[in-house]
């Protein structure tokens, strides 16, 4: 049970931004503001995207806040409710937890969370409070339509995932892996990619399959405006529907403010990109808010930087379809300065990865990579560096951009001690993890992310390789597979790209962290260089071992991407063998089973450097070359979990959990204009202020009616 609770001394961080926002101009603070507000009301369509039931309890927790004040709810719980302390105090962890999350699964791991006090207690104050009073037809409505999915804890909800293993809205309960893959088939032969789509289907009157793909837009499948991405399509039989209309409402919001902020932009490719934007929520096409992407690589260097639509797509159990982000964070300049000497030394260690410069691009595209201060990052959670735009085909041909997100990475570690490690080691982890972790980030998001070939045959049956000389590194023989046209490395990998990426993107970290040069950029020589190097390598393991909270034994499925990647490689350590990294059980100070993990920092380079280079080599061969098959095989290998062998990690994971230490939740500002001026307000780094700062976030009761509506219009698409 206390696998699926927050509990109640859950820690809460700020997200400190207010020395950056404070050096803005009054036009630059205007562009973030409205900028803020579009991030916002799209975030809240990952409501829709995590669970059929999350609209409405967000709805109600915060209707519910909003009309009481916390102090007089509290009194309301104890006096007349029978509620103790502790029962108040797991009711705000729980909505800090819908709040940060976005939906009632976590934004990291995927799994679901429930509230740590009795449902008839919840139900007595929810039917006490002053907003059951003012309005009981709606209290009562949300309540009974949510309030049995708030507790539930069945086999299929409790992770997201298809319909036979978990609960997800990206597909109609029916859909299987084989729906996921026909899918895949239409997407490549109509040459469209799937990040803006959701799909329900459902069977005629012939008991034909109809598959409707619905694509997030404020038009619907009849308005005129880009008419031809709708329609009706036969492929290998199967019926498929092309529709538009998904998140309209709130799109439509998000549209508003965008073009706010375009009234307040610094140039005009930031107004071609929101005019994109724009272009992409209002009529559902993926090419315009590609367009978009394209101007965003051109503003180099902005004061404020932003991105905003359907991303990442970690959530999607067949990983093709992007869930709403949208940030708005102000340029760090110190730490920029040393990532942009970074990007100006690439060239000089792309060279020096794993494989021959046959398998790299012809050339790399030079990115923006800054350090950001995040102002708003709205979406179910937020990541320490991101490399983006993910659409394959411009982060290849045309560029990219990384950015670091430097205010959230020493909030993450603050107040943290980790588990298993000796004294010395957690003394050196503490002391040096914010900075070697910026330096792996930066390695991670510029050279991991940004590095590698697709080799791919085009239309006219030429490659963009040269197929005469091109050997594979493991057969010395000319290449055999490559990408076909409308095939992407999404399309191919499926479900296991994501992690199998990130894996990659670390292992590229790991590997140039040897580096003293690339050391000597983040400020690092002679004996404190080698501490940074052995924290970094350090960390990673630990990470990894960590991770394995992130795997569901019942079903043999990680939840998490990164927590996946990080186990995969702390296995090829192990397997490296000569003691470089070791793990046993021990008895902790409490008595109770404990692990250490050890790593010999003299072997760094003479064991775990060589064995890193020839798993990272395999990686990108088998990315390279589209070869899914060996590809998948080799990871699926390192990412087993048995109770078998020198390191029964099933059974470890036992510890783990039993020892496990929550992720902090990040309280973020919010900004108001105040006589035309913005103002930035921050909140207590406390479950209180979480929940004040999303009462003030949202004020309109129009988003009630629109998260209502939203959940009317799809919810018997997951419950039949």
């Amino acid at each position: 049970m206390s696998e699926f609770v927050f509990p109640n001394d859950q820690p809460v961080v700020l997200l400190d931004s207010g020395k950056a926002f404070k050096a803005l101009t009054d036009e630059e603070k205007l562009y973030a503001h409205y900028l803020s507000r579009a991030a916002w009301y799209g975030g809240l369509i990952v409501l829709i995207q995590t669970s059929v039931e999350s609209p409405l309890i967000y709805t109600l927790l915060h209707r519910t806040y909003q009309q009481q004040s916390l102090k007089e709810l509290r009194q309301v719980a104890i006096e007349e409710c029978g509620l103790t302390d502790d029962d108040f105090q797991a009711l705000l962890v729980y909505s800090s937890g819908i709040f940060t999350n976005m939906g009632n699964y976590r934004g990291f791991g995927d799994s679901k969370f429930i509230p740590n006090l009795p449902k008839e207690k919840l139900e007595k104050l929810i039917k006490s409070s002053s907003a059951y009073k003012s309005e009981p037809d709606v209290i009562n409505f949300l309540w009974e339509k949510s309030s049995e999915k708030i507790y539930s804890l069945k086999d299929q909800e409790k992770h997201l995932g298809f319909g036979d293993k978990g609960t997800t809205t990206y597909f109609s309960k029916t859909c299987r892996q084989e729906d996921a893959d026909l899918l895949s088939k239409f997407f490549k032969e109509k040459g469209m990619e799937a990040y803006n789509t959701r799909t329900f289907k459902t069977i005629n009157e012939n008991g034909d399959k109809v598959y409707e793909i619905r694509l997030a837009s404020v038009a619907s499948t009849e308005d005129v405006e880009n008419k031809s991405l709708v329609g009706t399509h036969q492929v290998d039989g199967m019926k498929f529907i092309v529709t538009r209309g998904d998140y309209s409402r709130l799109l439509a919001l998000v549209i508003t403010h965008l073009q706010k902020a375009k009234e307040h932009a610094a140039n005009e490719n930031e107004r071609q990109m929101l005019n994109n934007y724009i272009q992409s929520f209002k009529t559902g096409s993926l090419e315009a808010h590609k367009d978009g992407s394209r101007f965003w690589i051109k503003d180099k260097g902005p004061v404020i930087e932003t991105y905003i639509g359907f991303i990442e797509s970690y959530r999607d159990p067949a990983g093709m379809r992007g869930e709403f982000e949208g940030f708005v964070a102000m340029v760090n300049k110190s730490m920029s300065a040393k990532f942009a000497e970074l990007v100006n030394s690439a060239e000089k260690f792309l060279p020096r990865l794993p494989w021959p410069d046959t398998y790299e691009k012809d050339k790399f595209l030079r990115p923006d990579f800054t350090s950001l201060d995040v102002l708003t990052f709205a979406g179910s959670g937020i990541p320490a560096g991101i490399c983006i735009p993910n659409y394959n085909d411009i982060r290849q041909n045309e560029g990219f951009k990384n950015v670091s997100l430097g205010n959230v990475i020493p909030a993450s570690y603050k107040e943290s001690t980790p588990n298993y490690l000796n004294k010395t080691d957690s003394e050196l982890l503490n002391k040096y993890r914010v900075g070697a972790f910026e330096v792996t980030v930066g390695l991670h998001e510029l050279l991991g992310h940004g590095s590698g070939k697709l080799f791919h045959k085009n239309k006219d049956a030429t490659f963009n390789f040269n197929a005469d000389i091109t050997l594979h590194t493991e057969t010395n023989e000319k290449i055999t597979s490559w990408y076909e046209e409308g095939e992407t490395f999404e399309s191919k990998f499926m479900s296991i790209h994501s992690a199998y990426e990130e894996c990659r993107a670390e292992c590229v970290g790991l590997y140039l962290a040897v580096e003293h040069d690339v050391l000597k950029i983040f400020g690092y020589e002679g004996s404190e260089a080698d501490d940074v190097l052995y924290v970094a390598w350090l960390s990673l393991v630990h990470r990894g071992l960590e991770g394995l909270q992130m795997y569901v034994p019942n079903t043999e499925t990680w939840l998490q991407a990164h927590c996946q990647a990080r186990y995969v490689i702390m296995q090829v350590l192990l397997e490296a063998g000569q003691e470089f990294v070791t793990l046993k059980q021990v008895q902790g100070s409490d008595g109770q089973p404990d692990l250490l993990l050890s790593m010999d920092r003299s072997k760094i380079k003479t064991v775990g450097y060589p064995a890193i280079g020839k798993f990272l080599q395999r990686l990108q061969v088998y990315k390279s070359t589209a070869d899914v098959a060996k590809g998948k095989a080799m990871f699926e290998h390192y990412s087993a979990v048995t109770a078998e062998g020198l390191n029964p990690f099933l059974k470890y994971r036992d510890i783990i959990m039993a020892r496990k230490k929550p992720r902090k939740m990040f309280v973020q500002p919010n900004t108001f204009i105040v006589d035309g001026k913005v103002e930035l307000r921050n909140y207590d780094a406390s479950h209180e202020g979480m929940i004040q700062s999303w009462i003030e976030r949202f004020s309109e009761n129009e988003l009630y009616d629109i998260l209502k509506e939203e959940w009317r219009k799809d919810h018997d698409k997951f419950e039949c």
